[in-house]
């Protein structure tokens, strides 16, 4: 055995092992997963647990009885065989590795028709200032809670059918009618209870996957379809890996919210109704907490039909939203934004048949240093790029509007945009937005904008929310600024099919913009106008067609 050592005997046996538990390559029983998880100390098949796989049988419980025996071994890797698994929730724990192999589908179950109920909602605050789903993740087909070195990987699906889309809004100071629990000298549970839609949801679940305060989680490799109200949803989590995941559904596709050292990678997202991979900073956790230090790279993103990505029909939706703009699907920072972000890079993806790249802060907190490069961008149904902020301030009492400042927009092709949404940035007056850069941006649209779209002067609306639909047709063909400091454009190339009466930049309070090495078929003398900025320098205008 000269050269040979017993850990190279041991990794070559856990190999063999892993091909005849049907494993195969998903058995991303890879260096990468024993790294991440430490989980290779033994292997539980679901099956020796009296799980059945064919669907009818409620098999949760046998999962959740072979993730205990590995947790309670130190660690182990429970192997999902070829199979339909119907499920309530199960319990991800420490140093446990899911392996689905490739056939395997865990079904959430219907409370409705399959007799059984996911675990409570667990997280009952004095005021929830996001959504009811965003709050909880108990209630999901898959949580973890707490839970170090955990993973879930392999070529198999989690397919939502028994999950909820819908839940009950946000419950705070700024709703009519909103009571507080203290004041009544009950506890926020007892309260929100009171609320039938909050008393629906107990027992059914809304999310595929939730994780909450959890460090060193891995996601690789598997689909999941139709995952009701959120695919993946992670609150308050460090060092985490999503890659190489498909996910085919109609609300949220990946959510990472107040969490820090996150890389999503290599995902293809498809999500029509609404957003496909989104950053938030909410008050989840019960306080203010940074989105940080996250990078979202080679992924791909679309607003087709949901299931239309996996038969690989790629069918247009007809979804128009509440604006009647048309779907989603987009790569969105910003929806809630209690705690700020930092330390953001988007890059290298592909974004289709959805709505453009929005960013901003709406509740408060500061959004500082993003970059967002390398995206190939197609048929985007509003604007490509926007930096939006403004003071919806659904957050606690005193909370002042927030700050975006060092956004960089680098080498982005955008082909087939909507004439009426140009790339933009509007900030509030006396909250400028500071230090943003576009540089290398190529956008081509149907053009056709007309002299009275020229002159119009969009809505101001200081309690906006981050989408800025209200803002309507844009006075600008190329880049709409307000209330801005410090802008910067270079190399930017503006083709049109024909002719548009706007102009390439209008800047509204803009104070400091520098504009060098514009193309397009608009002449200087027409490419720039300002209302009520300053320290403006306009370079090289190039005219082509």
């Amino acid at each position: 055995m000269t050269g040979v050592s017993r850990s190279m005997l041991d990794r070559a046996d856990v190999s063999r092992r892993a091909a005849l538990l049907g494993i195969g390559t998903a058995a991303a029983m890879s260096p990468s997963i024993v790294r991440a998880t430490g989980s290779l100390a033994g292997f539980h098949n679901v099956r020796d647990y009296g799980a059945r796989g064919d669907g009818r049988t409620v098999d949760s419980g046998a999962i959740n009885k072979a993730i205990t025996a590995a947790a309670r071994a130190g660690g182990g890797t429970v192997v999902v065989p070829p199979g339909r698994y119907l499920c309530f929730s199960i319990r991800l724990q420490n140093d446990v590795t899911i392996a689905l192999t490739a056939g395997a589908v865990i079904e959430a179950a219907d409370p409705d028709r399959h007799g059984g109920r996911y675990d409570a909602p667990e997280n009952y605050l004095e005021e929830q200032f996001q959504d009811f789903g965003i709050t909880h993740v108990h209630n999901s087909l898959i949580y973890g809670d707490g839970v170090s070195n955990a993973a879930i990987v392999g070529r198999g699906m989690l397919h939502g059918l028994g999950l909820d889309r819908e839940g009950p809004g946000a419950h705070w100071h700024g709703v009519e009618g909103w009571q507080s629990a203290k004041a009544l000298g009950i506890s926020p549970r007892e309260l929100l209870l009171r609320d039938p839609k909050e008393q629906a949801t107990l027992g059914r679940a809304n999310k595929a996957i939730g994780l909450m305060n959890c460090r060193n989680i891995l996601l690789r490799d598997f689909t999941i379809l139709q995952a009701g109200h959120f695919s993946v949803i992670a609150h308050g989590v460090t060092n985490m890996t999503i890659d190489a995941l498909t996910i085919d559904t109609d609300r949220d596709g990946i959510d990472i919210d107040c969490c820090r050292d996150v890389r999503v990678t290599n995902c293809i997202v498809n999500a029509p109704k609404d957003d496909a991979i989104v950053l938030k900073s909410s008050y989840a956790l019960g306080r203010k907490v940074r989105c940080e230090d996250i990078a979202i790279l080679g992924c791909k993103t679309s607003g087709y039909t949901m299931g239309s990505l996996l038969d690989g029909s790629y069918r247009k939706s007809d979804y128009a939203a509440p604006d009647k703009l048309g779907p989603l699907g987009r790569i969105k920072m910003g929806t809630e934004t209690n705690g700020g972000f930092r330390n953001i890079l988007i890059s290298d993806c592909t974004c289709e048949a959805s709505r453009g790249i929005l960013i901003g802060v709406v509740d408060g907190g500061t959004m500082e240093d993003v970059v967002v490069s390398d995206i190939v961008m197609r048929d985007p149904v509003n604007h490509p790029l926007f930096v939006h902020q403004s003071g919806r301030l659904r957050a606690p009492e005193g909370t002042m509007i927030g700050q975006c400042r060092r956004i960089r927009f680098d080498n982005i092709n955008v082909s087939g945009a909507n004439p009426r949404f140009p790339c933009g940035l509007t900030g509030q007056k006396g909250y400028p937005i500071e230090d943003v850069t576009f540089s290398n941006i190529f956008v081509q649209s149907a053009g056709g904008g007309t002299a009275a779209d020229a002159a119009r002067v969009p809505e101001e609306r200081p309690t906006s929310s981050l989408e800025v639909s209200y803002l309507r047709t844009l006075p600008a063909q190329g880049l709409y600024a307000r209330h801005a400091e410090r802008l910067t454009v270079r190399g930017v190339e503006f083709v049109v099919d024909k002719p548009d009466a706007r102009p390439l930049f209008l800047l509204d309070d803009v104070q400091g913009a520098t504009i060098d090495g514009v193309t397009s078929a608009q002449p200087r003398d027409k490419a720039l106008v300002q209302r009520g900025s300053s320290n403006v320098a306009l370079g090289d205008v190039r005219t082509v067609g």
